[in-house]
């Protein structure tokens, strides 16, 4: 139940009480507001105010606090929430690192695209599209010239109710099209959860794995990912297990998505991996509901605090459907388009999507309109 926040509530909390401070109130020029805004990383946004709220029990306490009035919730906070408050806030700030894949250098000061490359006969959208190897390849070299800055190449199918298939024949789907494109100069990351397949991959070219276990599935894969020094996307699931969507059961889903990405960044590190290569996702589509999803949209900016690269994607998902007449997955352009405009113009930095040319024009719009608000 939502509360109303005061300060009196934060020298108060419990010590088990988080908390968790989301960027809000954008504003287009901050050249106007001078130190009464903050900008998120090195992005082309800034934010006027935080969306500051108190979890303590089953109790959720809000307010909104403008940014010049920062330092005085923070001297009302106990130490362990003045803490936290300050690890966020320099999250927040933090430069995101560019992402070096191969001779490619990607930087993140602005929204990035990653193309879908399914090699699969059953994923949900494009299953069958791309099962062979030359016509991949073709598909992948097509995105790229398309605006694709990353290919994200998956040879196993998450949807719900998906089989799980053999390592064996996921390597076999995936290696030749990632050694294919990596020659071509193309960046690549590998979609998998399996540690043999993580290495197949990254031996053929990857450099970026994207595991929607978030290196729970296999017990191999954090060291595999740690040894290999590469880039890493730990994505929220409630399941580790081999149908990623069981479970999905939330007492307040943005908050109880935070908290698991926040525990999988820790678990990363302590096991060796660079900090500044963990990307998070917040999993939209697995084991949530639509309201779920749209609660995580609204919310995303909250992730910045942890500091990391917020991979986002809604390509085709079911809510799209269920939001407009249960419209099919090929029909899904338009509502695909509006959320991934909607989360770049929260920050997002990496874009997962199918239809690289729509959205690639889309953030081409999204520049523009910034570029003109800061210099209009």
């Amino acid at each position: 139940m939502f509360q109303p926040l005061t300060k009196p509530d934060l020298g108060a909390a419990s010590a088990a009480a988080r908390l968790y401070c989301r960027p809000t109130c954008f504003v287009d020029r901050p050249h106007e507001l001078d130190d009464d805004c903050l900008r998120i990383a090195d992005t082309m946004l800034w934010f006027a105010a935080w969306h500051i709220s108190l979890r303590d029990g089953g109790t959720i306490r809000s307010a909104i606090v403008p940014v010049s009035e920062w330092d005085g919730w923070i001297a009302a906070m106990a130490e362990p929430l003045a803490r936290s408050a300050a690890e966020q806030r320099a999250g927040v700030s933090r430069p995101r690192a560019a992402l070096q894949l191969g001779e490619r250098t990607i930087r993140l000061n602005e929204p990035q695209l990653l193309g879908i490359l399914n090699v699969t006969p059953d994923s949900f959208s494009d299953g069958g599209k791309h099962v062979d190897t030359a016509a991949a390849v073709d598909a992948g070299f097509a995105m790229g010239a398309a605006g694709a800055a990353i290919i994200d190449v998956g040879g196993e199918s998450t949807r719900p109710g998906a089989p799980l298939i053999w390592e064996g024949d996921e390597i076999q789907r995936v290696e030749g099209v990632v050694a294919a494109l990596a020659r071509g100069g193309v960046a690549v990351s590998i979609d998998t959860r399996k540690a043999a397949v993580m290495e197949a991959a990254l031996a053929a070219g990857a450099g970026i794995v994207n595991d929607v276990s978030a290196l729970r599935y296999d017990d191999r894969a954090m060291e595999v990912v740690a040894g290999a020094g590469c880039s890493v996307v730990v994505m929220h699931a409630p399941s580790a297990k081999s149908d990623p969507h069981e479970g999905g059961e939330y007492a307040h889903v943005l908050f109880d998505v935070y908290d698991m990405l926040s525990d999988r960044i820790a678990a990363c590190v302590a096991a060796g991996i660079d900090p500044a290569k963990i990307i998070v996702d917040p999993g939209l589509g697995f084991g949530k509901g639509v309201a779920d999803n749209l609660a995580l949209i609204n919310g995303i900016a909250l992730f910045h605090t942890l500091g990391c690269p917020i991979l986002f994607g809604a390509s085709r998902k079911r809510m799209i459907g269920a939001l407009d007449n249960e419209a099919a997955a090929d029909q899904r352009l338009g509502g695909s388009v509006a959320l991934h405009y909607q989360a770049a113009a929260h920050g997002a930095q990496l874009l997962r999507v199918h239809d690289i040319a729509e959205n690639r024009q889309a953030l081409r719009i999204w520049r523009g309109l910034r570029d003109a608000a800061l210099t209009g």
